[in-house]
């Protein structure tokens, strides 16, 4: 089971490919990018829960991508990882919003175990899931998409949160019956569909565009 899915931005590929390897064997998943404006288009396409972000990068460097990537998404930690020393770049970093930064050249069991702080942190202190522009704030039990307020009910509310745990995976009908039944007694094998249809269309409503995907046969995938 993966422990979550990391964006290396990074246009240094030997950099970015020893520390690729250093996470995947940790058992993070990891996504690409070697330039800033690539940066916030995989953010854009993918769940990702936490970004090492490279300073002097080709075209948008990053002190430019840090605000655009707070801006778009809400919460999610960003670690910068740069050659660049000085006090300065460290502070000016930290002032505007990155969770950490690292220079290089640096220890991969250090970068593993700051990695492993600020997820943790992000998991147990805000309770909030995030799937493209979905997010779910567990603490306050409220969803929003594209930024819109969704009122849902008990038993929406239970099936989104499990689709959202596992973004871009198929969930089988029998899994989401077994956990959300459990606690609302609403949902059963005949009343899903139903219930599937309504968060669906407030999904849509607010957003714009269809999140859940039918697996014929099997269940329901989220679309980001």
């Amino acid at each position: 089971m993966s422990r979550g899915r990391i964006l290396i931005v990074d246009d240094d590929k030997d950099i970015g490919n020893m520390e690729q390897t250093v996470l995947e064997k940790a058992g993070y998943d990891v996504l690409r990018a070697f330039s800033g404006t690539e940066a916030l288009l995989v953010l854009k396409d993918n769940h990702v829960d936490l970004v090492l972000l490279d300073l002097m990068l080709p075209g948008l460097a990053g002190e430019s991508v840090l605000p655009k990537i707070n801006e778009s998404i809400k919460g999610i930690p960003v670690i910068v990882v740069s050659a660049k020393i000085d006090a300065d770049s460290r502070v000016n970093m930290l002032t505007e919003g990155a969770s950490d930064y690292i220079t290089k050249p640096f220890d991969t069991r250090e970068l593993v175990a700051r990695i492993g702080l600020r997820l943790k942190d992000k998991g147990t202190s805000s309770g909030i899931l995030k799937a493209g522009d979905i997010i779910l704030d567990d603490s306050a039990h409220k969803v929003t998409a594209a930024g819109v307020p969704i009122q849902l009910t008990p038993t929406e509310y239970g099936i989104l949160k499990m689709l959202m745990e596992s973004p871009s995976e198929v969930v089988t009908k029998s899994a989401l019956i077994d956990k959300v039944s459990s606690e609302t007694e609403d949902l059963t094998d005949s009343s899903l569909k139903t219930h599937i249809s309504h968060l669906r269309g407030k999904l849509r409503k607010a957003g714009g565009k269809d999140y859940i995907e039918a697996v014929w046969g099997i269940g329901f995938r989220l679309v980001q």
